[in-house]
């Protein structure tokens, strides 16, 4: 388990990494109105993908951790959600971080049905930058700059 623990906190650093930078390309090149080319579409796709891994080792850590014994442990799920610290742990983090990956997902969809530059990089600027938004907010930051 400390083996998938470290691979989803060091895999984290390379999904923010990839999410900025493909939200920057995005925002950049739909704002300076420049052509969507073979680059963009491989920084998106590398986004989504990284993402998607995250989720995957996430979800098995999820699993591994077993907090549905926590939850019970703890008296349920009223008392989960009264503790901060597990809600966030337990709930919070784990919904935002899946809600994330689905707006990269959906936006990564969408651009691909555009035909011209334009739209192709305001569908993915938007859909990216709520999902790095989402994720910034849940990342654990404590955890990150921890000694």
């Amino acid at each position: 388990m400390e083996i998938v623990q470290f691979i989803h906190s060091k895999w984290a650093y390379l999904v923010l990494l990839v999410l900025v930078l493909a939200t920057l390309n995005a925002l950049i090149k739909f704002f300076g109105d420049k052509e969507f080319d073979a680059k963009d579409f491989r920084i998106s796709l590398f986004a989504l993908i990284t993402m998607h891994i995250q989720l995957l080792i996430g979800i098995v850590l999820f699993f591994m951790k077993d907090y549905f014994s926590v939850i019970e442990q703890v008296g349920g799920m009223g008392e989960v959600m009264k503790n901060s610290g597990l809600r966030n742990l337990i709930i919070e983090h784990p919904l935002t971080m899946i809600i994330a990956v689905a707006l990269v997902t959906i936006g990564y969809s969408k651009h691909k049905k555009k035909l011209t530059s334009k739209p192709k990089f305001k569908l993915l600027a938007i859909f990216y930058t709520l999902a790095l938004v989402l994720v910034l907010a849940k990342i654990p930051w404590g955890l990150w700059f921890a000694s």
